[in-house]
């Protein structure tokens, strides 16, 4: 819609996992190296908590992406909130995706197919990541204490698989009421908001990665953005993108804090609605 004039070969501010508009802040990327270091010395769970929108799912796909390939398979659950059974099966299924035969369907089996493709995932050489989204919305302590036993699968005094737990801030108070979890947890990250700093790189890397100019905001407009968003990527994106909509309609040279403040409000009286 307004790429063309903004001279944009792409949308910059889509929320999706493209490593081209991957911001590597001072938060995100050490959560990156703390999460590798986990996985690539195969320990049991690392978990990376934050508010909604901070950019956990990024960094997961981030690292999905630069892990070496022995490090496989990559699981990540999206939707964890199932029964644990359930729960299992789809584990199960994940891990044996290229056995012909019927799919386990209790626990029983469940565990005893992902005991044996763990072990199977070992001896070549490979060690399997589980990667659990929205952690925060897993309730069912049996769901817990399912995923913490799987942990006990072990090969030449190595856990078979590490457990990535991403989630809100919730899961914190979640783990610390279980000392079973959090005793096996050998990394913990925190994505924090970003700074005023920070949120005016990131508007200029991802403009400058869709092939735009990077002064397309003023200084006061990045500043307002920063502060209607609360250096929260998802909301900054939000709000980027629409004051380029709202540019390109009024042919503006460059974004002000006018146009943000108006695009924000905007979404309030939306909201009310």
């Amino acid at each position: 819609m307004y790429e063309a004039y903004w001279q944009l070969n792409h949308r910059p501010f889509e929320n999706v996992s493209d490593a081209d508009f991957y911001y590597p802040g001072e938060g995100h990327q050490g959560a990156l190296l703390k999460l590798r270091y986990c996985i690539e010395n195969k320990k049991g769970a690392a978990l990376l908590a934050g508010d909604h929108g901070s950019g956990k799912t990024l960094v997961v796909d981030m690292l999905a992406r630069q892990l070496p390939e022995e490090y496989q398979p990559f699981v990540h659950v999206v939707f964890p909130q199932m029964p644990p059974a359930d729960l299992l099966s789809f584990l199960a299924e994940e891990f044996s995706a290229q056995d012909q035969n019927a799919a386990p369907r209790s626990m029983d089996q469940s565990v005893r197919s992902l005991q044996r493709s763990l072990a199977e995932n070992t001896e070549r050489g490979r060690h399997a990541v589980i990667a659990i989204d929205e952690a925060h919305l897993l309730e069912d302590n049996a769901c817990w204490e399912a995923l913490r036993l799987l942990m006990n699968f072990r090969s030449n005094g190595h856990p078979d698989l590490t457990f990535l737990l991403i989630g809100q801030m919730p899961v914190l108070s979640t783990i610390n009421r279980m000392p079973s979890w959090e005793e096996r947890l050998n990394v913990k990250c925190l994505l924090k908001s970003l700074t005023l700093d920070e949120t005016a790189c990131y508007l200029q890397h991802r403009l400058v990665a869709a092939g735009g100019r990077p002064e397309i905001y003023s200084p006061e407009a990045v500043t307002t953005i920063h502060r209607l968003a609360e250096g929260m990527p998802r909301r900054i994106n939000r709000l980027a993108d629409l004051a380029l909509v709202v540019g390109y309609a009024e042919e503006l040279d460059q974004i002000g804090a006018a146009e943000v403040e108006a695009v924000c409000e905007e979404l309030i009286t939306v909201g009310a609605e």
